[in-house]
């Protein structure tokens, strides 16, 4: 994997042809990228980030983050009970909670640096759901 302006790149290298393929994952848009060597394909790759930011801009949108930092994770509901015990009893959010157990199993497959895993999230400022009559108690930790 390559990173460029927070932009993820992988590559396919093709040996019968001579080509280094890649595309940048995370997103819905298309943008790949190729090269002959492994310094070619790592410019072409942030050459391609970069003419796919420009292209956003003069055509006024937004160009699509690759990751919001918010995904839907479907479990079983005995998990959740004991997910949202488990972090209620270590005084944390279930986010913080779930995000601290993700944070331990990439580092634990060196998939992260302990040191550049990523803050903790900071909890909205109403986290009461719409239409609900109790709100939230505050707590430390989270």
């Amino acid at each position: 994997m390559i990173r460029y302006k927070g932009y993820t790149g992988v590559f396919e290298v093709y040996a019968e042809e001579g080509i280094i393929f890649g595309r940048v994952v995370g997103l819905r848009d298309v943008i790949t990228f190729q090269g002959e060597t492994v310094a070619e394909a790592r410019k072409a790759f942030e050459d391609s980030v970069d003419d796919y930011l420009e292209f956003c801009a003069e055509r006024g949108e937004p160009p699509e983050k690759p990751y919001s930092g918010h995904f839907v994770v479907r479990i079983a509901p005995e998990m959740h009970r004991h997910a949202a015990q488990a972090a209620e009893a270590s005084h944390q959010s279930l986010n913080i909670y779930v995000q601290k157990a993700l944070e331990a199993s990439l580092i634990r497959h060196g998939l992260v640096a302990e040191q550049t895993a990523a803050a903790e999230v900071t909890p909205p400022a109403n986290p009461r759901k719409p239409g609900s009559k109790a709100g939230r108690a505050k707590t430390t930790g989270d």
